[in-house]
């Protein structure tokens, strides 16, 4: 029997194991279906992966890192951050590659968690904790005839490294922030590049800095100056948060505005050509679906050899791809760059079984999207989600991560302090923290803005936008250190 299983051995359960070995709790394994730490920066490793947010600010707040190449750091860089604080805090010997969970149910009799593998191995343990992330499960268009296509199909999140796209025909079917970064690299050695766009996406200047020798060297040696660093950036990253999304009816919408009038300006100062900028322009509000930042998108649309496409597909045949135009594009190869099954796939990502039969996903899909905290559910005892409804803040996932440990510092040291066995979030607290957060949500972008075209995965299927947290960092943190202890049974 283990004390703890954690689920997923990404940054989520990389930063769990670590607190928990800070609570003294030794006695815990990471299952990982993967064959290595890391998470999407482990699965994903396509062409110009690159980090979205500074890695100043991607990164743990307590362990800064000092020698990255600069601001944006490639996926390479994030992964062997993840293995370097992986082996620093020994989180290594806990993790069991190659595993896959198909389930978990809470022995009432026991009263501990029986995990079910896909070997039919099962392990007992206290506590329960799922770091599947967000962005785990690839989704598969369904296209008629896709699976008659006879060329090479690959998704972004299974990118085959022996792939060289020199002189290929490609067609790229997607355009979100992976495939902003994937379509200028391919631009480069396509003979002929087919982007099929459902939705534009807004994309702003990338700032990107090289920090050289001197830069990583003061670094490591004043590691205050790269605090110093990160709070400007997680300030930056804030403010555009508050003010674009959480605070929309109180700031008018002009931070959206602004935002948007700067994507307009880097697309009219990269496209001469009218007619393309208007179709890359997006008819929903800046901040709807996740913006993103490139220098070299827009100008891969300039290239003769690149194709926007934008009419919609209506179906695919063993050589080609046929538009609702009657059009048909001969490629032999299809990129699917289109993302995640966050909904249907994701919430939760395995079955969970908890007290008196309750199974999570259903209750979720049958009542409405909640976590507490944005990680405990009632009638799921010793159990936290930290890939959950209103948990995701903003931009930042560590931050998600920073205040997800506070948490789990506050209500675990309860638990030993008490000498208990079991916590479990109260009913109260629940509706009261999911009636705060759909009146928080009133006042946001995403029940006040245009959003209706975005096909956003922030909101669920039911239409509600449960995927982010809308509160400051700082009010996150706050309240996980210092959530009233009443809101759990403790016994």
């Amino acid at each position: 029997m283990f004390d703890a299983v954690i689920v997923g051995a990404g940054f989520a359960g990389i930063g769990a194991a670590i607190q928990l070995k800070r609570l003294g709790i030794e006695n815990f394994v990471i299952l990982d279906r993967e064959d290595d730490l890391g998470g999407t920066w482990y699965v994903n490793h396509y062409p110009g992966l690159a980090v979205d947010v500074p890695t100043t600010t991607y990164s743990y707040f307590f362990e800064p890192n000092p020698n990255w190449s600069r601001l944006f750091s490639t996926g390479t860089e994030i992964k062997q951050y993840a293995d370097d604080v992986a082996d620093k805090y020994d989180v290594r010997r806990h993790i069991r590659l190659s595993t896959v969970v198909e389930g978990a149910r809470w022995d009432e009799e026991t009263s501990q968690w029986q995990v079910s593998l896909a070997d039919g191995e099962v392990l007992s343990t206290r506590y329960l904790i799922t770091a599947t992330g967000f962005l785990s499960q690839p989704k598969i268009p369904d296209i008629p005839g896709i699976d008659s296509f006879a060329g090479r199909i690959i998704h972004t999140t299974d990118w085959q490294d022996d792939y060289d796209p020199a002189g290929k025909r490609i067609a790229v079917i997607g355009t979100g922030a992976t495939a902003v970064q994937l379509i200028p690299e391919l631009a480069k050695k396509a003979a002929d590049l087919t982007v099929y766009q459902r939705t534009p996406i807004w994309v702003v200047p990338k700032i990107d800095l090289r920090f050289g020798p001197l830069a990583k060297k003061l670094f490591a040696r004043v590691p205050a100056t790269q605090r110093v660093l990160r709070w400007f950036t997680d300030s930056v990253y804030e403010v555009m948060v508050s003010i674009g999304v959480v605070h929309y009816k109180t700031c008018r919408g002009r931070g959206n505005i602004s935002a948007a009038d700067l994507s307009k300006l880097h697309r009219f100062i990269t496209i001469r050509d009218k007619e393309l900028r208007r179709r890359l322009t997006p008819d929903y509000d800046f901040g709807c679906k996740r913006p993103t930042f490139s220098n070299s998108y827009y100008r891969a649309f300039t290239r003769d050899n690149v194709h926007l496409q934008d009419v919609g597909i209506d179906h695919v045949q063993t050589d080609g791809i046929v538009g609702k135009d009657g059009a048909k594009n001969e490629i032999d190869t299809l990129v699917l760059a289109t993302g995640f099954d966050l909904w249907e796939a994701n919430f939760p990502a395995i079955e969970v079984i908890g007290r008196d039969g309750r199974n999570l996903g259903k209750w979720w899909r049958e009542t409405r999207f909640q976590a507490y905290q944005g990680v405990s559910m009632p009638y799921f005892p010793n159990y936290l989600s930290l890939a959950s409804p209103y948990a995701f803040l903003g931009l930042n996932f560590f931050n998600t991560m920073e205040y997800q440990m506070r948490l789990m510092e506050r209500l675990f040291g309860e638990v030993k302090r008490r000498g208990a066995t079991t916590f479990e979030v109260t009913e109260e607290a629940n509706t009261r923290y999911l009636d705060r957060m759909t009146e928080l949500l009133g006042d946001s972008l995403f029940t006040l803005g245009n959003c209706a075209s975005a096909r956003s995965y922030y909101y669920n299927p039911a239409g509600e936008p449960t995927l982010l947290r809308p509160t400051t960092t700082e009010t996150a943190i706050r309240e996980a250190s210092e959530f009233p202890l009443s809101d759990y049974a403790i016994n």
